[in-house]
């Protein structure tokens, strides 16, 4: 990648992890169900008029039903699932399990799409839900805690959005592959809007948030869907997938450096040795790691080698 392109990686990441952060500071305020209301309803007023200015507004009626559907599974759910958690266990932590994304996408590929799954991949699933696995080991009390939320259920919670997160991918792959990405950002973050709707109306909170956590709402909304939204499609455009998901590796040290900065969150070697763990994982299921070519024959014929 050129040095534009990193910037722009490492600056994607830092506002991703600043996502985790922004939930934790307006879930307890907002509800998670207010707040992801009015986190996917910003992003749609924010990036509607940019689908519309690059005249490509059509495609929110052609291809509605879909793009509800990837809606619900790439940002209404998943934000529910991290911002539920965000009432119990620290930004860090969310956004580690956040980085077994790519671990559910390969398995629900291949069992629904029938990617291939080869071995290295195969061993970078075991590794990195190994690292799940120690990872929430300590955090499985289903008794409430202070914030009347169980760290078990917090953990569930951001492993199933990381499941939606999963699903979402090869659901977008199979019914929206022909679909400009300016507008399945647009289109699904306004599906997920109508969504909330109703259930945001429902669990409005009683207490009128304060102004600090309508400035943390406003701030997943804008800064951390929206304008994250374009910097990663954009990506997508110019170095391509491969490179782009390497973000995965990069939101957790931000998430963990920004609640450490701003909340005083505890650091510990659990955290470092299951990130880690879970991290060489995902590595190795998006194939970040290179794979090794053997060496020519005597004969110099040229072949390709493929794992």
């Amino acid at each position: 990648m050129k040095t534009r392109d990193l910037s722009e990686l490492v600056v994607l990441a830092a506002i991703w992890g600043a996502s985790f952060l922004f939930m934790r500071l307006a879930a307890g305020p907002f509800g998670p169900v207010a707040l992801v209301a009015v986190r996917v309803a910003g992003a749609a007023l924010f990036l509607v008029p940019w689908l519309v200015w690059r005249g490509q507004a059509p495609w929110l009626s052609r291809r509605a039903v879909p793009l509800f559907v990837a809606g619900l599974f790439t940002s209404a759910l998943p934000f529910l699932g991290f911002s539920y958690a965000a009432l119990s266990i620290t930004a860090g932590l969310s956004s580690i399990f956040n980085a077994t994304t790519p671990l559910f996408g390969a398995l629900i590929a291949w069992l629904w799409l029938k990617d291939r799954l080869t071995w290295p991949r195969v061993l970078g699933l075991a590794i990195g839900f190994v690292g799940v696995v120690g990872l929430a080991w300590d955090k499985a009390s289903f008794r409430p805690d202070a914030s009347g939320v169980a760290s078990g259920w917090a953990v569930l919670a951001c492993l199933g959005a990381a499941l939606c997160y999963g699903f979402a991918a090869s659901y977008t792959k199979r019914h929206l592959s022909d679909v400009p990405p300016l507008a399945v950002a647009a289109g699904t973050q306004l599906g997920a809007a109508l969504a909330l709707l109703l259930p945001a109306w429902w669990w409005w909170p009683a207490s009128a948030p304060s102004a600090g956590a309508w400035a943390s709402a406003l701030a997943l909304a804008l800064l951390c869907t929206g304008l994250a939204y374009l910097l990663y499609f954009r990506l997508m455009s110019r170095v391509g997938p491969t490179n782009t998901i390497t973000v995965t590796f990069l939101i957790p040290g931000f998430a963990v450096l920004w609640g450490w900065s701003f909340l005083d969150e505890s650091i510990t070697p659990a955290m470092l040795a299951g990130s880690a763990v879970i991290l060489v994982g995902t590595a190795l299921v998006t194939g970040v790691f290179p794979r090794a070519k053997p060496k020519m024959p005597p004969s110099g014929a040229e072949r390709e080698w493929s794992s």
